[in-house]
């Protein structure tokens, strides 16, 4: 038997929580929750919004520091969409 934490995958325990303070509709919400955990980068996230059916536009990138980026996406007609990427 492994110790705890031995042989896990970086994917296999991480999760993208989700704030919604937009109070999506709870389909919607757990459309949106599936769709962003495969994004584990600035690049990921940039083209799943561009691939959208309804694409979504960088309305804002916030440098926080060298390596830490907060990114600020919008779409017509829906709420705004903020990730910390790293």
């Amino acid at each position: 038997m492994e110790p705890p934490g031995q042989g896990l995958r970086r994917e296999d325990v991480r999760h993208i929580p989700i704030h919604d303070y937009a109070g999506l509709p709870p389909a919607e919400r757990a459309d949106l929750e599936t769709a962003v955990q495969p994004l584990g980068t600035l690049g990921d996230v940039l083209a799943w919004a561009r691939a959208q059916v309804r694409p979504w536009s960088i309305a804002e990138i916030v440098t926080q520091d060298e390596y830490t980026h907060d990114v600020v996406l919008e779409a017509s007609g829906r709420p705004y969409l903020a990730f910390d990427t790293t």
